[in-house]
Protein backbone atom coordinates (compact mmCIF):
# COMPACT_ATOMS: atom_id res chain seq x y z
CA UNK A 1 0.00 0.00 0.00
CA UNK A 2 3.10 2.42 -0.65
CA UNK A 3 0.58 4.67 -3.15
CA UNK A 4 -1.43 5.12 0.41
CA UNK A 5 1.81 5.63 2.42
CA UNK A 6 2.16 8.28 -0.06
CA UNK A 7 -1.46 10.19 0.33
CA UNK A 8 -1.17 9.43 4.24
CA UNK A 9 2.19 11.39 4.34
CA UNK A 10 0.90 14.32 1.74
CA UNK A 11 -1.39 15.25 4.16
CA UNK A 12 0.69 15.47 7.09
CA UNK A 13 2.72 17.76 4.99
CA UNK A 14 -0.21 19.77 4.72
CA UNK A 15 -1.61 19.67 8.04
CA UNK A 16 1.94 20.75 9.25
CA UNK A 17 1.92 24.01 6.59
CA UNK A 18 -1.72 24.81 6.19
CA UNK A 19 -0.34 28.14 7.73
CA UNK A 20 1.85 29.02 4.82
CA UNK A 21 1.24 29.62 0.87
CA UNK A 22 0.98 25.61 -0.33
CA UNK A 23 -0.11 24.43 -3.09
CA UNK A 24 -0.85 21.21 -4.81
CA UNK A 25 2.64 21.35 -6.40
CA UNK A 26 4.44 21.90 -3.16
CA UNK A 27 2.45 18.71 -1.59
CA UNK A 28 3.63 16.99 -4.70
CA UNK A 29 6.92 17.82 -4.10
CA UNK A 30 6.86 17.03 -0.86
CA UNK A 31 6.41 13.37 -1.30
CA UNK A 32 8.01 13.15 -4.49
CA UNK A 33 5.42 12.62 -7.31
CA UNK A 34 4.52 14.92 -9.91
CA UNK A 35 1.46 16.88 -9.67
CA UNK A 36 -0.40 15.60 -12.28
CA UNK A 37 -0.36 12.33 -10.53
CA UNK A 38 -0.09 13.40 -7.12
CA UNK A 39 -3.63 14.99 -7.63
CA UNK A 40 -5.92 12.29 -9.24
CA UNK A 41 -4.31 9.49 -6.36
CA UNK A 42 -5.32 12.15 -3.71
CA UNK A 43 -8.90 13.13 -5.61
CA UNK A 44 -9.45 9.43 -5.75
CA UNK A 45 -8.25 7.86 -2.45
CA UNK A 46 -9.17 10.88 -0.54
CA UNK A 47 -12.91 12.44 -2.53
CA UNK A 48 -11.41 15.92 -2.73
CA UNK A 49 -8.93 17.58 -5.05
CA UNK A 50 -5.58 18.84 -3.15
CA UNK A 51 -7.45 22.39 -3.31
CA UNK A 52 -10.25 21.88 -2.07
CA UNK A 53 -8.89 20.21 1.16
CA UNK A 54 -6.60 22.96 1.77
CA UNK A 55 -9.38 25.22 1.28
CA UNK A 56 -11.73 23.30 3.98
CA UNK A 57 -9.05 22.81 6.15
CA UNK A 58 -7.95 26.41 6.23
CA UNK A 59 -11.98 27.46 6.95
CA UNK A 60 -12.77 25.22 9.23
CA UNK A 61 -9.59 26.16 11.36
CA UNK A 62 -10.36 29.61 10.66
CA UNK A 63 -14.31 29.18 12.58
CA UNK A 64 -12.65 27.51 15.08
CA UNK A 65 -10.85 30.43 15.61
CA UNK A 66 -14.28 32.87 15.66
CA UNK A 67 -15.62 30.26 18.03
CA UNK A 68 -12.89 30.11 20.67
CA UNK A 69 -11.29 33.94 20.31
CA UNK A 70 -12.08 37.43 20.22
CA UNK A 71 -10.66 37.13 16.29
CA UNK A 72 -12.37 39.64 13.87
CA UNK A 73 -13.72 38.33 10.99
CA UNK A 74 -11.20 40.42 9.03
CA UNK A 75 -8.15 38.55 11.07
CA UNK A 76 -9.89 34.87 10.75
CA UNK A 77 -10.04 35.79 6.80
CA UNK A 78 -6.47 36.41 6.56
CA UNK A 79 -5.16 33.90 8.34
CA UNK A 80 -7.10 31.37 6.35
CA UNK A 81 -5.12 32.91 3.37
CA UNK A 82 -8.05 35.51 2.02
CA UNK A 83 -7.47 39.00 0.75
CA UNK A 84 -10.91 40.35 2.35
CA UNK A 85 -13.57 40.00 4.04
CA UNK A 86 -15.91 39.10 1.04
CA UNK A 87 -14.31 36.05 -0.64
CA UNK A 88 -13.76 34.80 2.67
CA UNK A 89 -17.09 35.28 3.28
CA UNK A 90 -18.40 33.76 0.15
CA UNK A 91 -15.88 30.36 0.74
CA UNK A 92 -17.08 30.01 4.25
CA UNK A 93 -20.92 30.39 3.91
CA UNK A 94 -20.77 27.73 0.96
CA UNK A 95 -18.51 25.45 2.86
CA UNK A 96 -20.91 25.84 5.97
CA UNK A 97 -24.05 27.67 5.19
CA UNK A 98 -23.87 30.59 7.44
CA UNK A 99 -21.82 33.43 7.68
CA UNK A 100 -18.61 34.03 9.91
CA UNK A 101 -20.40 36.28 11.52
CA UNK A 102 -23.17 34.25 12.50
CA UNK A 103 -20.44 31.38 14.07
CA UNK A 104 -18.91 34.44 15.88
CA UNK A 105 -22.29 35.62 17.15
CA UNK A 106 -23.74 32.17 18.07
CA UNK A 107 -19.83 30.58 19.32
CA UNK A 108 -21.52 27.62 17.55
CA UNK A 109 -18.68 25.00 15.65
CA UNK A 110 -20.05 24.39 12.17
CA UNK A 111 -19.93 21.27 10.75
CA UNK A 112 -16.27 20.14 11.10
CA UNK A 113 -13.48 19.27 8.44
CA UNK A 114 -11.34 17.36 10.00
CA UNK A 115 -7.49 15.53 8.68
CA UNK A 116 -8.09 13.07 6.19
CA UNK A 117 -7.37 9.77 7.97
CA UNK A 118 -6.48 7.66 5.29
CA UNK A 119 -7.32 4.03 5.79
CA UNK A 120 -6.30 0.96 4.05
CA UNK A 121 -9.49 -0.18 2.50
CA UNK A 122 -8.40 0.15 -0.91
CA UNK A 123 -8.46 -3.32 -3.18
CA UNK A 124 -6.90 -2.88 -6.41
CA UNK A 125 -6.02 -4.76 -10.06
CA UNK A 126 -7.90 -7.84 -9.62
CA UNK A 127 -10.64 -7.24 -11.34
CA UNK A 128 -10.42 -4.04 -13.84
CA UNK A 129 -10.28 -4.83 -17.47
CA UNK A 130 -6.33 -4.03 -17.75
CA UNK A 131 -3.20 -5.18 -19.70
CA UNK A 132 -0.24 -3.93 -20.07
CA UNK A 133 1.32 -3.32 -24.13
CA UNK A 134 4.41 -1.59 -25.81
CA UNK A 135 3.81 1.10 -27.88
CA UNK A 136 5.87 2.64 -30.18
CA UNK A 137 5.80 6.56 -30.81
CA UNK A 138 3.13 7.63 -32.01
CA UNK A 139 1.59 11.12 -33.31
CA UNK A 140 -2.00 13.25 -33.17
CA UNK A 141 -3.22 15.72 -34.32
CA UNK A 142 -6.01 17.84 -32.73
CA UNK A 143 -6.82 20.98 -30.48
CA UNK A 144 -5.96 22.03 -26.91
CA UNK A 145 -7.19 23.78 -23.72
CA UNK A 146 -6.31 23.85 -20.14
CA UNK A 147 -8.31 22.70 -17.28
CA UNK A 148 -8.28 22.39 -13.57
CA UNK A 149 -7.82 18.97 -11.84
CA UNK A 150 -10.74 19.99 -9.60
CA UNK A 151 -13.77 20.49 -12.04
CA UNK A 152 -12.12 18.28 -15.08
CA UNK A 153 -15.33 15.93 -14.79
CA UNK A 154 -17.01 18.81 -15.41
CA UNK A 155 -15.82 20.78 -17.86
CA UNK A 156 -14.02 18.52 -20.43
CA UNK A 157 -17.59 17.38 -21.24
CA UNK A 158 -18.91 20.66 -21.97
CA UNK A 159 -15.79 21.32 -23.77
CA UNK A 160 -16.33 18.52 -25.85
CA UNK A 161 -20.00 19.57 -26.90
CA UNK A 162 -18.41 23.01 -27.54
CA UNK A 163 -16.45 21.25 -30.18
CA UNK A 164 -19.31 19.29 -31.50
CA UNK A 165 -21.35 22.44 -32.16
CA UNK A 166 -18.40 24.24 -33.76
CA UNK A 167 -17.78 21.41 -36.21
CA UNK A 168 -20.93 22.61 -37.86
CA UNK A 169 -19.32 25.01 -39.76
CA UNK A 170 -15.80 23.70 -39.30
CA UNK A 171 -15.38 20.35 -40.96
CA UNK A 172 -11.69 19.93 -39.73
CA UNK A 173 -13.40 19.45 -36.09
CA UNK A 174 -15.23 17.13 -36.61
CA UNK A 175 -12.78 14.27 -37.27
CA UNK A 176 -11.15 14.86 -33.96
CA UNK A 177 -12.28 13.04 -30.79
CA UNK A 178 -11.58 9.81 -31.87
CA UNK A 179 -7.93 10.27 -29.44
CA UNK A 180 -7.49 12.67 -26.08
CA UNK A 181 -4.18 13.43 -24.45
CA UNK A 182 -4.04 14.65 -21.12
CA UNK A 183 -0.35 15.79 -20.38
CA UNK A 184 1.30 17.33 -16.95
CA UNK A 185 3.65 19.85 -18.95
CA UNK A 186 4.11 22.79 -16.04
CA UNK A 187 4.51 20.74 -12.70
CA UNK A 188 0.60 22.26 -11.39
CA UNK A 189 -2.26 20.62 -10.51
CA UNK A 190 -3.54 21.61 -14.05
CA UNK A 191 -3.17 20.27 -17.38
CA UNK A 192 -3.40 20.44 -20.96
CA UNK A 193 -5.97 18.37 -22.46
CA UNK A 194 -5.82 17.78 -25.99
CA UNK A 195 -8.76 16.63 -28.55
CA UNK A 196 -7.38 14.85 -31.26
CA UNK A 197 -7.40 12.01 -34.09
CA UNK A 198 -4.04 9.89 -35.21
CA UNK A 199 -1.92 11.77 -36.93
CA UNK A 200 -0.09 10.00 -40.23
CA UNK A 201 1.33 13.20 -42.14
CA UNK A 202 -0.06 15.71 -44.17
CA UNK A 203 -1.47 19.18 -43.94
CA UNK A 204 -2.32 20.44 -40.62
CA UNK A 205 -6.16 22.21 -40.36
CA UNK A 206 -5.78 25.92 -38.83
CA UNK A 207 -5.88 25.67 -35.30
CA UNK A 208 -4.91 22.78 -34.80
CA UNK A 209 -1.46 21.07 -33.49
CA UNK A 210 0.38 17.91 -34.17
CA UNK A 211 1.62 16.11 -30.64
CA UNK A 212 4.22 13.73 -30.71
CA UNK A 213 3.50 10.65 -27.89
CA UNK A 214 6.45 8.95 -27.12
CA UNK A 215 7.29 5.10 -27.22
CA UNK A 216 6.49 3.39 -23.66
CA UNK A 217 4.95 0.78 -21.91
CA UNK A 218 1.27 1.66 -21.08
CA UNK A 219 -1.24 -0.56 -18.79
CA UNK A 220 -4.32 -0.39 -21.01
CA UNK A 221 -7.57 0.19 -19.42
CA UNK A 222 -10.98 -1.14 -20.67
CA UNK A 223 -14.17 1.28 -20.37
CA UNK A 224 -17.85 0.16 -20.47
CA UNK A 225 -20.92 1.94 -20.90
CA UNK A 226 -22.15 5.41 -21.91
CA UNK A 227 -20.01 8.23 -21.97
CA UNK A 228 -18.57 10.32 -19.42
CA UNK A 229 -19.68 8.54 -16.44
CA UNK A 230 -17.54 5.16 -18.30
CA UNK A 231 -14.70 6.79 -18.46
CA UNK A 232 -14.71 8.75 -15.30
CA UNK A 233 -15.32 5.87 -13.39
CA UNK A 234 -12.34 4.12 -14.29
CA UNK A 235 -10.58 6.71 -13.96
CA UNK A 236 -11.14 7.27 -10.45
CA UNK A 237 -10.51 3.37 -10.13
CA UNK A 238 -7.17 3.60 -11.25
CA UNK A 239 -5.87 5.85 -9.25
CA UNK A 240 -7.87 4.54 -6.00
CA UNK A 241 -7.59 0.96 -6.29
CA UNK A 242 -5.30 0.08 -9.06
CA UNK A 243 -2.09 1.73 -8.73
CA UNK A 244 -2.17 1.84 -4.59
CA UNK A 245 -3.01 -2.33 -4.87
CA UNK A 246 -0.55 -3.64 -7.25
CA UNK A 247 3.01 -3.48 -6.14
CA UNK A 248 4.46 -4.48 -9.64
CA UNK A 249 4.00 -0.87 -11.83
CA UNK A 250 4.27 2.82 -11.22
CA UNK A 251 3.39 5.82 -13.48
CA UNK A 252 6.38 6.56 -16.09
CA UNK A 253 5.49 9.66 -17.59
CA UNK A 254 2.85 13.05 -16.98
CA UNK A 255 0.39 12.00 -19.48
CA UNK A 256 -2.42 9.75 -20.00
CA UNK A 257 -3.94 9.06 -23.11
CA UNK A 258 -7.90 8.18 -24.02
CA UNK A 259 -8.59 5.92 -27.12
CA UNK A 260 -12.47 6.24 -28.05
CA UNK A 261 -13.17 3.38 -30.03
CA UNK A 262 -16.09 3.21 -33.17
CA UNK A 263 -19.92 3.18 -31.83
CA UNK A 264 -22.44 4.46 -29.57
CA UNK A 265 -20.88 6.38 -26.91
CA UNK A 266 -23.90 6.79 -24.85
CA UNK A 267 -24.98 2.89 -25.49
CA UNK A 268 -23.93 0.55 -22.34
CA UNK A 269 -21.96 -1.61 -24.37
CA UNK A 270 -19.60 1.40 -25.65
CA UNK A 271 -16.02 0.53 -25.03
CA UNK A 272 -13.30 3.04 -24.69
CA UNK A 273 -9.54 2.99 -23.71
CA UNK A 274 -7.85 4.72 -20.58
CA UNK A 275 -3.42 4.65 -21.57
CA UNK A 276 -1.19 4.75 -18.45
CA UNK A 277 2.83 4.98 -19.12
CA UNK A 278 3.89 2.50 -16.66
CA UNK A 279 7.31 1.37 -15.93
CA UNK A 280 8.24 -1.97 -13.34
CA UNK A 281 8.94 -1.37 -9.67
CA UNK A 282 12.80 -2.49 -9.61
CA UNK A 283 12.76 -4.79 -6.55
CA UNK A 284 16.40 -6.59 -6.79
CA UNK A 285 15.78 -9.24 -4.60
CA UNK A 286 12.84 -10.83 -6.51
CA UNK A 287 15.17 -10.06 -9.87
CA UNK A 288 18.07 -12.25 -7.98
CA UNK A 289 15.69 -14.68 -7.31
CA UNK A 290 14.16 -15.18 -10.94
CA UNK A 291 17.84 -14.52 -12.15
CA UNK A 292 19.00 -17.80 -9.86
CA UNK A 293 15.70 -19.85 -11.46
CA UNK A 294 16.35 -18.79 -14.71
CA UNK A 295 20.14 -19.93 -14.01
CA UNK A 296 19.01 -23.44 -12.55
CA UNK A 297 17.04 -24.17 -15.46
CA UNK A 298 19.36 -23.79 -17.60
Amino acid sequence: MDRLDTVRRAVEYIEAHLAEDITAADAARAVHLSPFYFSREFTAISGYSVGEYIRGRRLYLAALELVRTSARVLDAALDAGYDSPESFTKAFRKQFGVSPVEVRRTRRVPKPFLPLNITEQVQGGTTMDVRIENMDAFKVVGVSRRFSGETSYRDIPAWFDELQAAAKTDPALAALGSVAVCIDDNGTEDFAYWAARPYIGGAVPKGQAVLEIPAHTWAVFTATGPLPGALQTVNTAIFAEWLPGNPDWVPDGGMTVENYLPGDMGGPDYRCEIWLPVQPVLRPEVDAARDLSEGVRE
